[in-house]
């Protein structure tokens, strides 16, 4: 099997264990307030930082396009940091869903450039050269993914009692 096509069926089955899990996870969400659960996806997402591993010399190989890697980088490095950063001001309601929706939006943005540089710069046929950083797009991304998917129908489900918050931010 060529090894383009190993690497399109792994992405593809990524998503099958998390959409498998989120079985589980969706209905706990659900009841949770609205905060605690965008806090929980939040965690998950500070960890994005790792993602700069895609030009760090020595992890990828040497012929991974830099079409792919930089933004790759970045924008989980951004959407990382938007995360930690709504992960702290916890207490600041209308800065948190901010933060909150910042992270989310730039997250999808990034996964969704990311999908189509890859296709681009025919990053299935160069898997191998994501080395150390193959597990990303495999295992993570999926996560990722569908956990945005997840905070963002929290969001459209919670909105009147993050409006409320927000009106409380703004009259205070």
């Amino acid at each position: 099997m060529a090894p383009s096509t190993i690497f399109g069926i792994q992405m593809i089955l990524g998503y099958v264990p998390w959409l498998l899990l989120g079985t589980y996870v969706l209905p706990r969400l659900k009841s949770m307030d609205p905060v605690e659960a965008q806090r929980a996806i939040a965690t998950l997402h500070s960890f994005r930082f790792f993602g700069l591993a895609f030009i760090l010399p020595g992890v990828v190989g040497r012929e991974l396009p830099t079409g792919f890697a930089v933004p790759a980088a970045y924008g989980d490095f951004v959407a990382g940091v938007l995360a930690m950063l709504a992960l702290l001001t916890v207490r600041v309601r209308p800065l948190f869903w901010l933060l909150v929706v910042a992270f989310n939006a730039v997250g999808t943005a990034d996964l969704l450039i990311n999908y189509y540089h890859g296709a681009q710069v025919r990053l299935p046929e160069l898997a191998g050269e994501l080395a150390a950083t193959y597990w990303i797009p495999i295992l993570y991304v999926p996560a990722l993914m569908i956990t945005h998917v997840l905070a963002f129908y929290l969001l459209v489900r919670s909105r009147p009692r993050a409006a409320q918050t927000l009106a409380a931010g703004a009259a205070s």
